[in-house]
């Protein structure tokens, strides 16, 4: 099994800023958010086994500081993992963005395609180091999100700080379990595609 989980919030997020490739540090409240995160964890799946990430510092430190609260070793940074590149958009307000580009397809920015793919390319290249471990997969919102849909065949809805998404080996493929912490048969289907940014969206 597979946890993903988003990274905690930094200021960009709480200012509701475009944040993919910047590296912007986690703020008190991501701090905060990680531990959350931790206890979470502590009581639901398989016993957990690994803790690996994006190698983003605001991934990274939320996934150091969940290691370090379970007790586990923290693994690799997978640079597949990282959030998507918006380009020139970097830093811009999210739902200013949104309204000029309602698709996400920000001028200048990684193809959301593209980040589907990393993202499971960065799947099968956990599982293939890590074998059967339980592994706990930090990274961000975007590439959650879009992963997660891609391989669940429908839409789903942001990404939250600190939430917890899992997943299963499914065959050849990949089975969805829970997005946000809520199984996946009872997660809402967003009624369009204009809710804020991925990695923009705080709890």
């Amino acid at each position: 099994m597979l946890a993903l989980i988003r990274h905690g919030q930094t200021d960009w997020n709480r200012d509701d800023r475009l944040q993919g490739s910047s590296d912007i540090p986690l703020n008190d409240t991501g701090r905060a958010q990680a531990h959350e995160a931790a206890l979470l964890l502590r009581g639901t799946g398989p016993g957990w086994d690994a803790v690996v990430s994006s190698p983003l510092s605001r991934a990274r430190e939320t996934a150091l500081i969940i290691a370090s609260d379970l007790g586990i070793e923290l693994g690799p940074a997978y640079p597949g993992l990282s959030e998507r590149d918006y380009g020139a958009s970097e830093g811009a307000s999210s739902r200013a963005m949104l309204e000029q580009h309602p698709d996400r397809e920000y001028p200048d920015a990684e193809p959301l395609a593209s980040v589907v793919a990393r993202g499971i390319a960065g799947l099968e290249a956990i599982e293939r180091d890590l074998d059967d471990a339980a592994t706990i997969v930090v990274c961000h919102g975007t590439i959650i999100r879009y992963t997660l849909a891609a391989l669940a065949g429908r839409r789903l809805p942001a990404i939250v700080n600190g939430a917890i998404s899992t997943l299963e080996r499914d065959g050849e493929g990949w089975r969805v379990l829970t997005v946000n912490g809520i199984p996946l048969d009872q997660v809402p289907e967003p009624p369009d595609e204009r809710p804020a940014e991925g990695d923009t969206v705080t709890r």
